[in-house]
């Protein structure tokens, strides 16, 4: 799991940890920073579902 606020390793697309079904995605880019979830999501970090090739 990667916390909001630190950078990210990846690119790729990743979904919040709420637990709803992954309701919530982002595409993030390696060496950006990852955002907070959504407001109406209780989930506290982003795991990787899937990397692009984006580097």
């Amino acid at each position: 799991m990667h916390r909001p606020g630190k950078k990210v390793p990846v690119s790729g697309i990743y979904e919040c940890t709420c637990g709803q079904s992954h309701r919530y995605t982002n595409t993030d880019v390696t060496g950006k920073t990852f955002p907070p979830p959504p407001e109406d999501c209780s989930g506290v970090g982003w795991n990787l579902k899937e990397a692009t090739l984006h580097q």
